[in-house]
Order: C-alpha cells, then structure tokens, then sequence
C-alpha cells in the first residue's frame, strides 16, 4: 500500500499531540482508530515512527526525519486549496491566534472583531494562554509573544513596543503611606506573576524592580490588573490595559517606566499562503493602531 495524505495527517495528529486519544480529539476519530491507522502506516514504510510508552507517543528517529517532510505536504496542500478557490477581496476559512492572556483580553477582541467584520465568512479563534503557544503541535497557525524565539523554522516579524507602569488604585494610594521614591515601595505590598510560572524572562518586571516579594500573585496578567484595581496592593500594568480600568493611577513614573515589545511568529512555510499573510498584515497594524490608540488615553 502506498502512503496517502490522509495517513500523513493522522501521523501528524499523533506527532503533536503524543497520544492516540489527543490526535482522536484532533481528528474527530476513536483513539483506537487512529491507533489502527499509526500501525497501518508503519507497516507501508516498514518502519516504526513512534516510540510507545506508558507515558505517549514519542518520535522514533524515523518519525523525526519524516516530520519535516509531512509538515511540508500540509503547507503545500494548504496552498493547493487556496489556488483552487482563488484569489478573493475578503478572506474565508479558520484561523486561530495563540496570545498570553494581557495582549487576548486587552487587543485581540477589538482588532480581531474589526476584522472579522470585514471578512464576514472568516472565523477567528483565539487562544488565551498564560506560556508560550507551541506553533509546532499546531496550538495555533500564528502567535503573539513577547519575545522573538531563535529556535525552529519560524517566521518572526516585530509588532510594535508598548508601555508599563507601576499602578495602584485611588483608594489603595489614600489608604497607604505616599510613594515619592523608589525606597518607599518596602513600605506596600506588591502583585506580580508566580515566580515559577514566568513563561518569559521579558515578563519578570518585579525582579528587575529589586522587588523580593509579591504578597499577591497570578499566572494571569489579566487577574494581576484586577486585583490591583480592587485596592489590594500596587502591581506593573500594560498602559493599554488602563482605559478598562480606571481606578488605577500610574506611580513614579519619573523612575518606573518600562519597554516591552509584541512579535508576530508564524509557521515558515505559512508565508507562500496568500491568505495567512493578508491576516497577518491585518492583525499586526491592528494590534499597532490598538497599542497607540489605548495608550493615548492614559
């Protein structure tokens, strides 16, 4: 039996998601199914792909060398449909955008809804995850993050910098001795991410503040901003994500004022579909405008 796509697919399934039930999800097949066609594959190659344990599914040094190639076949396949619909004035289809969760709650709604309006047969996902999406499971086609990764095959364009500042609420800054300087946060409680849940060094503003404890924490940016604007304590906040809440008041912003920047990865291969690049474009002068704009109002 010679191999089909449909068996590079299911191959890839299984690749990315290590398990039979994890590629079923993806498939919309039985596990055991997905197992039966893993077999069937192998034995057209006369070669194992993967490794079995009680732990999943990983790479043989065979399904490695084969990976690339079957990445390649999907790109090409997806370029291949595109061809055959044609080139449109609106973009059609699914596309899933991985981000952690500041710029997901705070941007991506806005912009995405604007594009979404203009491209009514497009559906857009987004995928609000507080680590770094994995691009090559297919966690998403393209993601937002706050640094450029150096490894993989891997398609990095600078989005735009964005600001953050040390914020507290009104009544938190009444009820609290005053902050004139830098010596004076020893004296307020501080909320920052879990230490050992930092996915991202650029993402370690406290440590860079000489801060050694944080009295209140979170995974979630988006919980961070929420608890500071509930008068908990002081924490470091987008200055986009201020509009949204505005009880919160920037402190010593003649001493605390920090740069941070947003990237837009994609898959390599991704750049030859005319579409993903239209979106691309789209998503990364939305999210410039948005950034400009909401920082315009602080």
């Amino acid at each position: 039996m010679d191999p089909q796509w449909d068996d590079m697919r299911v191959f890839l399934a299984v690749a990315r998601e290590s398990s039979l039930s994890g590629a079923g999800r993806i498939l919309k097949m039985d596990p055991a199914t997905v197992g039966r066609r893993i077999s069937r594959f192998e034995e057209a190659l006369d070669t194992p792909l993967f490794v079995k344990s009680p732990q999943g599914y990983a790479l043989s040094a065979a399904g490695d060398r084969l990976l690339g190639h079957a990445e390649a076949a999907e790109q090409a396949m997806r370029a291949g449909q595109e061809a055959l619909v044609g080139p449109s004035d609106t973009l059609s289809g699914q596309i899933r955008i991985g981000a952690p969760d500041g710029s997901a709650n705070y941007l991506l709604p806005q912009v995405c809804a604007r594009i979404g309006a203009e491209n009514p047969d497009l559906d857009i996902q987004i995928v609000a995850l507080p680590r770094v999406i994995n691009l090559s499971r297919r966690e998403a086609d393209m993601a937002v993050t706050v640094s450029a990764p150096t490894a993989g095959q891997l398609l990095v364009q600078k989005i735009t910098d964005y600001k953050l500042h040390l914020v507290g609420s009104r009544h938190y800054l009444r009820a609290h001795p005053p902050i004139e300087k830098l010596e004076d946060l020893k004296d307020h409680k501080m909320i920052g991410y879990i230490p050992d849940m930092i996915f991202d060094r650029e993402l370690d503003y406290l440590n860079d503040l000489g801060v050694d404890r944080v009295a209140l924490a979170s995974n979630s940016v988006s919980v961070q901003i929420k608890l500071a604007a509930e008068g908990t304590a002081l924490c470091v906040a987008h200055d986009f994500t201020l509009p949204s809440h505005r009880s919160l008041r920037k402190v010593l912003t003649d001493k605390i004022s920090l740069t941070r920047s947003f990237y837009l990865v994609r898959h390599q291969g991704d750049q030859r579909s005319d579409r993903l690049n239209r979106f691309a474009q789209g998503l990364s002068k939305g999210i410039r405008d948005e950034v400009v704009r909401l920082e315009g109002l602080t």
